[in-house]
């Protein structure tokens, strides 16, 4: 590790089903409690899905002005409010804190500008080729989030939006660690986020039967390794974190939450939508990334997992925590049974999780796992949170396409230390 530039988290962003406030959100993570709920009459998914993880409404004139909000689709919204609270919290203002072009931005998406394209699909049925207005462009592509904030803060270094489904998120904070290394930025915003609870999308999932059913109770339907589980929740939501190169935080004197220690990547190579049975992908990619944090794995005390509440997904991370970790492993448990499945954007939201479990010192647990499954044997936390003094915390997430992307957190480098 002494080779690199250390990376330290020095501003937390983020918009969920459990709120916008970072400390309150992990607060309700420690608690077990669940943002999940029925969409309601007027929401884009109402009739179409039965639950769901719905991130506050962004007013679009809180994060633009009046002439830039006609065509900007709900992830750029979510993106940019993210990003806005990340900087802020970091106390960094690009071009008085830092030069612009030492700052690069990574925010990613998993589908893009879905409800903007389905919204102007639908006006070029009904009127043809007037019903398609220029800004379907700028509002669908999935770089926009990325842009929008360069455009916003000055932002004038590498900048580049990672489309690896479910893992986009996890991949756009390893691309921050990667390029904080090699020496190209001095503070990376990265993240991601996703909006896909609209009918389209919802009636894919659903066809699919990969959607949690039958529960009357809609906070019971996300139950990550839990027997009874039967599948996930769709959520939308977004995260932002600012890393920094540690020196510069200690050049401005801006105290760290955590450190971004490691990172890795794998390709299962086996199936368009489920994982390898065995597990060795993501096995792949923890131990990548312990060997990139220099650390073994007995070093590790909590594991995020990306857990999504799914029969094959949950045993399969299982077996790989178990071929990483051994039987007797650090303590697991998936935020997804409060959040539901943010796709892109779930690695993001667990990231800023696994910042703060260092830095408070606490693991939630997982929401609804009353039985867990004997094929997902693991330490779980469950039923309430437990303190632990975590040295280094995993964050684990895997997609579509078979990406698998790991991150690992420890304590702040820095001078000064966050009390988060």
């Amino acid at each position: 590790m002494s080779a690199h530039h250390g990376a330290v988290v020095t501003g937390i962003g983020l918009v969920s089903p459990l709120g916008r406030k970072p400390g309150a959100f992990y607060d309700a993570l420690l608690a077990g409690r669940s943002g999940l709920r029925r969409p309601e009459q007027g929401h884009p998914a109402a009739g179409w899905l039965d639950v769901a993880g719905i991130s506050p409404e962004i007013d679009p004139l809180e994060v633009l002005p009046a002439t830039e909000v006609r065509a900007v689709d709900r992830f750029v919204l979510l993106g940019l409010a993210a990003a806005d609270d990340a900087l802020a919290d970091a106390g960094l203002v690009v071009g008085r804190d830092v030069d612009p072009r030492r700052v690069a931005v990574v925010v990613s998406t998993g589908g893009g500008g879905l409800h903007t394209y389905e919204q102007y699909a639908h006006a070029r049925l009904e009127r043809g080729r007037p019903g398609v207005s220029p800004y379907l462009l700028p509002g669908m592509l999935s770089n926009m989030a990325t842009a929008r904030i360069a455009i916003k803060h000055g932002i004038r270094g590498y900048s580049s939006s990672i489309v690896t489904a479910c893992a986009a998120g996890a991949h756009s904070i390893a691309e921050a660690l990667r390029l904080i290394r090699a020496g190209d930025a001095d503070v990376v915003v990265c993240g991601a986020a996703e909006a896909p609870l609209h009918p389209t999308i919802a009636a894919a999932f659903t066809n699919a039967r990969a959607l949690a059913r039958g529960w009357d109770d809609p906070v019971e339907a996300s139950r990550p390794f839990d027997a009874g589980r039967n599948g996930f929740v769709l959520g939308d939501g977004s995260a932002v974190l600012v890393v920094e190169r540690s020196g510069h935080a200690d050049g401005r004197n801006a105290p760290g939450h955590a450190d971004l220690l490691g990172w890795g990547a794998s390709t299962d190579a086996h199936h368009p939508t489920m994982p390898r049975p065995d597990g060795e992908g993501a096995a792949d990619s923890m131990l990548a990334a312990l060997a990139s944090a220099g650390l073994a794995p007995a070093d590790v005390d909590y594991v995020n997992a990306h857990g999504t509440s799914t029969k094959l997904g949950d045993v399969a991370e299982a077996a790989a925590l178990r071929q990483v970790f051994g039987e007797q492993g650090p303590a697991v448990s998936s935020t997804k049974g409060a959040t539901g499945h943010l796709l892109g954007a779930a690695g993001a939201v667990e990231a800023v999780a696994c910042v703060l479990a260092v830095a408070r010192g606490a693991v939630p647990p997982t929401v609804n796992l009353e039985q867990p499954d004997p094929a997902c044997a693991l330490d779980h936390v469950r039923g309430s949170a437990r303190l632990l003094t975590v040295r280094a915390a995993l964050s684990n997430s895997f997609a579509f396409g078979g990406h698998n992307v790991s991150l690992l957190f420890g304590p702040p480098s820095t001078r000064r230390a966050r009390l988060s």
